[in-house]
């Protein structure tokens, strides 16, 4: 390559925080998360529709059926990961939902008890995005070291926002053409799409393979429950599974109380999918603006720590709007300010965090918190929720009994932001210490 191109890519690579020999496994991830987000963005729409037309009143039993799924999985996917190399696993994991998206196809077209398979596919995609997004982090925390993650996860989640700015609107474009079924197939092409960046990746990684680590081909090792245990048995883990626990509980809250209004509002389908597609469509753009713009210089002029605090920080201001006034256009504002500080802030840092644990806790261990934690503080709420309206109580009173509790979010960001920081020193010396041995020898 000539000068002038040299210089061109040297400045493209400065302008994403990234160094010359980073940009194509950053562009892979880009493309690869793009894919994962927009296949998964494509069907979302339609869950949410679907939680109300299987009725409200049944929602808590399907994310208990969502978690129980969750409990299920997690060991087999322990199992799994202690007998497959990474690759090989991430192979499985994709060709496993691409089937399961042609089985729902062959239902939906098929008409047989569609509220069962509606409440089906509600439990199947809420266990689908978080699983499928929790491994593809896994990967990544596994490729890049923690000084390239807190430069690059920016950057890559953007490539996810992306995705997810692009599908609603395939999904509002295909259904004027086409019936609901076909998303599964849209859906599907995608997720084929990211088998191809895995190749890529994973020979990339292979060259980044320093003596120090384990080999990518190596099977993880360990009991298939073993993700439960190194996560009860980490401090650090546990701070990890608190800050979750509360964003979840929190969200779940927030997403009860706003499909409640809307079904409240909008009494058609085809207006509620709209309403539904125009949010997530809004969430996207803010995300992707926020991530291009501002996540890599947030986090590198003020730390880890500020986009860890955002959240907390966006949902106090939230949770007093909503105690103060009730309303739809309140939660609709608070529900996208949310979910954008969520996808481009504090979503990117959470993923720095799990850079300095070992392989295996990076696989199972994350795996079992992003996955049955989350869902099963989706479960949990839902029933809290029911019980305490049942009493008597309003949303109103909630929200406000849910406002110390930011306090205590709050804390638990500052705390791993400093135990991140901590471990990643210890990571860079005990790296330099191996360096130097092998300088020796």
């Amino acid at each position: 390559m000539g000068e002038p191109g040299q210089t061109v890519l040297i400045r493209w690579a400065d302008s994403l925080g990234a160094k010359r020999e980073e940009l194509v496994p950053l562009a892979w991830a880009f493309v690869y998360f793009f894919c994962l987000l927009c296949g998964y963005s494509i069907l979302r729409p339609v869950r949410d529709e679907m939680a109300i037309e299987g009725g409200l009143k049944h929602l808590p039993w399907m994310m208990t059926a969502t978690f129980l799924t969750m409990l299920a999985v997690t060991p087999l996917f322990g199992w799994l990961s202690s007998r497959c190399s990474r690759h090989r696993l991430l192979l499985i994991v994709y060709a496993f939902f691409i089937t399961n998206l042609l089985v729902f196809y062959g239902l939906m077209t098929s008409h047989l008890h569609p509220e069962w398979v509606a409440r089906g596919f509600f439990v199947w995609l809420s266990v689908f995005n978080l699983f499928i997004v929790s491994v593809f982090w896994s990967f990544m925390d596994d490729l890049f070291t923690p000084e390239q993650g807190a430069r690059l996860f920016g950057v890559i989640a953007a490539g996810g926002s992306s995705g997810a700015l692009l599908g609603p609107l395939f999904t509002t474009g295909l259904t004027f053409v086409f019936p609901i079924p076909v998303l599964m197939l849209a859906s599907s092409l995608f997720l084929s799409a990211c088998i191809g960046c895995v190749h890529r990746l994973e020979r990339w990684g292979r060259t980044q393979t320093s003596h120090h680590r384990p080999q990518p081909g190596e099977p993880l090792h360990g009991g298939f429950l073993a993700g439960v245990r190194l996560t009860f048995s980490s401090p650090y883990l546990l701070g990890i599974c608190g800050y979750l626990a509360i964003l979840t509980m929190t969200a779940t809250f927030l997403y009860l109380e706003q499909t409640r209004l809307v079904s409240e509002y909008l009494d058609r389908p085809e207006a509620r999918t709209r309403l539904f597609s125009t949010l997530d469509f809004t969430t996207s753009l803010l995300t992707w603006l926020t991530q291009v713009f501002m996540t890599r210089k947030l986090i590198g002029r003020f730390g880890l720590v500020a986009a860890l605090l955002s959240l907390p920080a966006i949902s106090l201001v939230g949770f007093l709007g909503i105690a103060l006034w009730p309303s739809l256009a309140v939660y609709v504002v608070f529900s996208v300010l949310r979910r954008v500080g969520e996808y481009a802030l504090s979503k990117p840092a959470r993923e720095v965090l799990f850079t300095v644990v070992s392989r295996e806790e990076k696989y199972k261990a994350k795996n079992f918190i992003d996955t049955a934690i989350s869902r099963g503080g989706d479960a949990s709420t839902a029933w809290l929720v029911t019980a305490v309206k049942s009493l008597g109580a309003t949303a109103t009173h909630i929200a406000w009994a849910v406002v110390p509790l930011m306090g205590v979010w709050a804390w638990l960001a500052t705390v791993l932001a400093r135990q991140e920081k901590r471990r990643s020193v210890s990571t860079l010396s005990s790296a330099t210490e191996c360096s130097r041995s092998k300088a020796k020898a």
